[in-house]
């Protein structure tokens, strides 16, 4: 028995530190999300607390219906605003500095290895509470892809994009559609990243 992942990264968000929701564009981006999803047999749906990612997730089950859980287990590894007075050039270096040495801990987060652990984690246990289903993730790009680079070989990462461990921070767009599926805790990758129904 297996439980199907969608893994959505939020819609485009308002310039700015900390907690800012989602931008007009991202509005659009979450509405077409919204109906690619409105069909489909979604149980369930789990958001970070943020406004960007819950405000996407709104807009997700109103169109189809579901029940939104937050969830704290899909914060990303560290967000700009966690640091006070932290400009964004000192958060983007930290970033870095976290993709480059996965074991890396920030000041204030996560690191890479621990944030794709937590989602592992997470997920693993969502699956064994709901097998067989349908769920849908509305988190972050970059704890997505530390997700994937913990659970899916580097070959198969390297077949969706053949640079995929150091350009892992650019691959997951806003409102883009990353399929998993668990089984017995191991995860199979079905679609990376796709924003087919974007277009």
């Amino acid at each position: 028995m297996s439980t199907i992942f969608y893994l959505v990264r939020h819609a485009k968000k308002e310039k700015g530190i900390g907690d800012v929701a989602i931008s007009s564009e991202g509005i659009l981006q979450a509405q077409a999300t919204a109906r690619h999803f409105r069909e489909m047999p979604i149980t369930k749906i789990f958001s970070r607390p943020l406004k960007r990612a819950k405000e996407t997730a709104l807009i997700i089950a109103k169109e189809s219906n579901t029940t939104i859980f937050e969830n704290n287990h899909l914060r990303e590894r560290t967000n700009w605003g966690d640091i006070p007075g932290q400009t964004f050039e000192e958060f983007v270096n930290i970033w870095e500095q976290c993709t480059q040495d996965r074991d890396f801990s920030p000041p204030a987060g996560d690191s890479a290895r621990v944030a794709g652990e937590r989602l592992s984690s997470c997920l693993i246990e969502l699956a064994m509470e709901h097998t067989q289903d349908s769920i849908l993730i509305v988190t972050h790009g970059g704890l997505i892809t530390d997700f994937l680079v913990n659970v899916i070989s580097e070959e198969e990462l390297r077949k969706r994009h053949p640079n995929f461990i150091m350009e892992q921070s650019s691959l997951i767009k806003e409102c883009s559609i990353t399929k998993v599926n668990c089984e017995d805790g191991i995860f199979k990758l079905d679609d990376f990243g796709s924003v087919v129904h974007l277009l």
